[in-house]
């Protein structure tokens, strides 16, 4: 039976769609996925830009290797770019680095504009899905941090809290279980980058394996 409808057509709906705003106002964050010695052009490291803007001629800092060097091409694909933007898989060709020097799991930025830094420690609003027993602290999971794979020290359960509101239910647990969310401070077993969720979403969120 016909009737009379109104509203939007589905292709009406989804034309007015707006397309997420890219972070390109942020400063750059570029986690290296893999690095590459490439004959006659030297160490490329190869990576997503996750924030900000990455154009040829650029300074750069690597942490948490804290290694600054001059960003000489960018290319996508076997094309060279002008700026390689948020979401970017780009390699990019840098000034007297060695391929022994940077690796996996670390983070470029812009030296001159908030430049990434090697966190000691930090505190992580961490959701136990699913895991057998009790976790107390101590606990050294592998987590999973854009590309970085480094087991951290769950060093102290700091509150125990409501997986859904965030709302405290409990300082200084003892020990967490399945269902659980709480806060803690975790301490990296080795130099890693981690930044806050709020700043820079990419680089704050993380899985324990």
């Amino acid at each position: 039976r016909r009737e009379n409808a109104s509203g939007k057509t589905l292709f009406e709906a989804l034309d007015s769609i707006l397309p997420p705003k890219r972070p390109t106002d942020k400063p750059l964050r570029l986690p290296l996925q893999d690095v590459y010695k490439i004959g006659g052009i030297g160490t490329v490291p190869v990576g997503r830009v996750e924030t900000g803007i990455l154009k040829p001629g650029m300074v750069v800092t690597i942490s948490p290797a804290n290694i600054t060097t001059e960003v000489k091409s960018v290319e996508m694909h076997h094309e060279a770019l002008s700026e390689a933007l948020p979401g970017d898989n780009v390699g990019f060709n840098v000034k007297n680095v060695s391929v022994k020097e940077i690796r996996r799991g670390m983070v470029a930025g812009d030296s001159k504009n908030d430049p990434p830094k090697e966190a000691k420690s930090f505190n992580a609003q961490v959701i136990v899905l699913n895991h057998p027993g009790q976790i107390h602290a101590g606990y050294a999971p592998v987590l999973d941090c854009h590309t970085a794979h480094i087991a951290c020290k769950f060093a102290e359960l700091k509150e125990k809290i409501d997986r859904r509101s965030g709302k405290k239910l409990e300082d200084n647990p003892k020990s967490v279980k399945s269902g659980d969310a709480a806060i803690v401070e975790l301490i990296p077993s080795k130099p890693m980058c981690v930044e806050s969720f709020s700043e820079y979403p990419p680089l704050g969120r993380f899985a324990v394996r």
